[in-house]
């Protein structure tokens, strides 16, 4: 008999389930049957329990357990039949009016859409590129330096200067008031990391040991501790200790330290432009594939199920307690995050995953083991033992779904930059890593 299927509005959908009386008795009959050889009552032997005090005790947790079994299953089989794409739970209650001998129920539910991907010849993309420079090199040589570098007294008449580590008591107050975070003894610093905002580091600079100072510092609008942020502090720092850096020979003892196989000055620079080569494919890959997926989102029509999208809001407002408790803030589980913050991001995720399955399923996109198998190859080779990574991989089936799932991005990502239209812009190894 052909399922009726009520179109309600947009992707949300009605139906009527009916189930023969009959049948679920049989099935909670037979249930009871099976418990009453195991359960164990007082007064009674294992297996000599009444039927009637069986059924009593668990009959309603049975019948209950057998309804939604049963209810579940003919929702599924007309959902089949109909040939529907169901999008999350569907709503089902028990409805009146039912045939003799029979239950009815009434099941709500939405569908997954129609996705129409306009022509994509019409997209436009912009791919950036950029190459490693000497320069980038040398810059990230420099780093090292700077996290192998160690400190020593400074003169008593030296000034401290951008490089020192200095040591210093200060406190701020605000109105005359002080505030929290706002007072601090023996706090280290270096000057000229940014570790201090800027008016704190230039009131500091130039100042001798056992010197003072007291200026202004406005905290930015921004600033992590809300209570200041935007408001102007008068501080006074005074200086109790300095000393200077001093940076390691750019020679084979540094890239002894580094790991290099050969320990030479060549071999490092070597292994560190190899290093900043994959770490730019990679940004430019992200980059580029995040510029994709903005045009093929804004070719595409289609309705949000909100099933899928409440399911993807749950999800992320778990992911952030996680993330609480994992920072350690106390009762995470309970702390109040509004919703709709989550829904714009739940949105996008569920569009796009749409979008990409259609395109992915109209143009044969599905990714291929050789493909997996090279991506494995390619992000083992950076390991010292390939071979294990490799093994490892193969062995998780989490890990390979989550190179499924890069593969699979890619795949769409240079199907999309072979149809749109695509111009290049060549930016600076400094602005594609200053990006987050």
């Amino acid at each position: 008999m052909p399922v009726a299927v009520e179109i309600l509005e947009k992707l949300e959908r009605k139906m009527t389930l009916s189930l023969p009386i009959g049948i679920i008795q049989s099935e909670v009959a037979s249930r009871l049957k099976k418990l009453a050889r195991t359960v164990k009552m007082d007064g009674f032997r294992p297996g000599k329990v009444p039927m009637n005090v069986v059924a009593q005790r668990y009959g309603y947790g049975v019948q209950h357990e057998v309804m939604n079994e049963k209810v579940g299953e003919a929702f599924f089989n007309a959902a089949h039949e109909a040939q529907l794409r169901v999008a999350g739970r569907p709503q089902i209650s028990e409805k009146e009016g039912a045939a003799e001998g029979e239950l009815a129920f009434e099941a709500i539910f939405e569908v997954f859409p129609e996705v129409t991907i306009g022509d994509l010849a019409t997209a436009e993309v912009e791919k950036v590129t950029t190459e490693v420079s000497d320069a980038a090199v040398e810059k990230t040589v420099d780093i090292l330096r700077k996290q192998r570098r160690t400190f020593s007294q400074r003169p008593h008449d030296a000034a401290a200067q951008d490089g020192d580590r200095v040591l210093v008591d200060f406190e701020g107050k605000i109105d005359g008031e002080a505030f929290e975070g706002g007072k601090a003894e023996d706090f280290q610093f270096i000057l000229g990391d940014g570790q201090m905002l800027k008016e704190f580091e230039e009131a500091t600079q130039g100042l001798k040991l056992g010197e003072s100072k007291t200026f202004p510092l406005v905290f930015p609008v921004d600033y992590h501790g809300k209570d200041v942020a935007g408001k102007t502090a008068d501080f006074m720092v005074t200086v109790k200790k300095i000393e200077t850096a001093h940076l390691p020979d750019v020679d084979e003892a540094l890239a002894k330290s580094l790991g290099i196989a050969n320990a030479s000055v060549d071999s490092l620079r070597v292994d560190i432009r190899k290093n900043l080569d994959r770490e730019v494919k990679n940004r430019l890959l992200a980059r580029n594939k995040t510029a994709v997926m903005d045009a093929l989102v804004a070719k595409a029509e289609l309705d949000l199920p909100n099933a899928s999208v409440r399911a993807e809001m749950d999800r992320l407002l778990e992911g952030a307690r996680a993330d609480l408790k994992k920072r350690g803030i106390k009762d995470a589980d309970k702390v109040a995050i509004p919703d709709d913050v989550f829904r714009p991001q739940a949105e996008r995720r569920v569009r796009l995953g749409l979008v990409v399955a259609e395109l992915v399923r109209a143009n044969d996109l599905q990714v291929k083991m050789e493909q997996i198998k090279a991506y494995v190859e390619e992000l083992a080779a950076t390991y010292e033992k390939p071979a294990e990574v490799s093994r490892w991989y193969f062995s998780d089936s989490k890990k390979l779904a989550e190179v499924e799932g890069i593969v699979l991005e890619n795949n769409v990502t240079n199907f999309v930059l072979s149809q749109a239209k695509v111009t290049e812009k060549t930016i600076t190894f400094e602005e594609l890593m200053a990006q987050n």
